[in-house]
């Protein structure tokens, strides 16, 4: 049987890819963009197997109002997929009351409000998948983007969450973990704080990281066949890394991590009393 999407951000990268990837297998998409012009040439291809609609996330009233758009129009709605986001680049420091709102309003509170509207339609289709794009720097995080891991690290714990709070009716969640893909994330798409020359040397230690993780960018193309797979299977992932590189920051990451716990644990004792 065919299945209904709703996308966020599908104007380019995952969520452009993925809503073709759902179109040419026979499935139905409302695609949601800020500029609906982006979104012509999937309606020329596909016609009223797409309902185009116009959408900023960080308007509740309106990401309610687009749901029940889509719901009417397609009757059911079986996949939601948190995509819409962007990063914004800055140290602690440098990032402004306004570009640190913008941030968590958009990829935090905008799935978060994606995420609240949709669940009575999945409930009432008996079940459903929300896939909820993260990032790498969703379980781990990196000079010049905390905001952006902030805005992250607040995706994975609400999500994590919900997955225990919606098994029963048959809801699964997947937290997607891309590393670095060719997509413009970090180009036309990305925002930029106010740069202090007091961070220069370590604005260029977190460049070189940077380039380092991603020397090997996936193709956004690939992630077409996985993104299906995942809403096919019986029994998808709470989390899964798109791209090779992941796992080994996660490794090293969470090794850590433990190695500290377990140094510090005797004071850890000590403060129960």
């Amino acid at each position: 049987m065919a299945r209904t999407w709703f996308i966020t951000g599908t104007s380019r990268g995952f969520g452009r890819e993925w809503a073709e990837a759902a179109l040419e297998r026979g499935d139905r998409v409302a695609a949601t963009a800020r500029d609906v012009s982006t979104l012509d040439a999937l309606v020329e291809a596909y016609g009223e197997r797409v309902l185009p609609l116009p959408l900023d996330v960080t308007d509740r009233g309106a990401v309610i109002a687009a749901l029940a758009r889509a719901h009417e129009n397609f009757g059911r709605l079986d996949v939601i997929v948190n995509n819409a986001g962007y990063g914004q680049f800055g140290m602690i420091e440098e990032v402004s009351e306004e570009e640190a709102r913008l941030q968590i309003e958009t990829n935090l509170f905008g799935a978060l409000w994606v995420t609240q509207a949709s669940l009575p339609y999945l409930r009432e289709s008996g079940g459903g998948n929300i896939i909820q794009v993260s990032s790498i720097g969703g379980i781990s995080a990196f000079p010049n983007i905390g905001i952006y891991n902030a805005s992250k690290w607040g995706l994975e714990g609400f999500s994590q969450a919900l997955a225990q709070e919606v098994a029963l009716f048959g809801i699964k969640v997947t937290i997607v973990e891309p590393g670095g893909f060719s997509t413009d994330w970090g180009g036309a798409s990305a925002k930029h704080a106010t740069q202090l020359p007091e961070y220069d040397k370590v604005r260029e230690i977190a460049a070189e990281g940077r380039r380092s993780r991603v020397s090997n960018p996936g193709d956004p193309r690939a992630t077409r066949t996985a993104i299906l797979k995942i809403v096919d299977a019986e029994n998808p992932p709470l989390r899964v890394f798109f791209g090779e590189g992941p796992l080994g920051i996660a490794t090293a990451d969470y090794e850590s991590r433990l190695a500290g716990w377990r140094e510090w644990q005797p004071l850890a004792v000590e403060a129960q009393g």
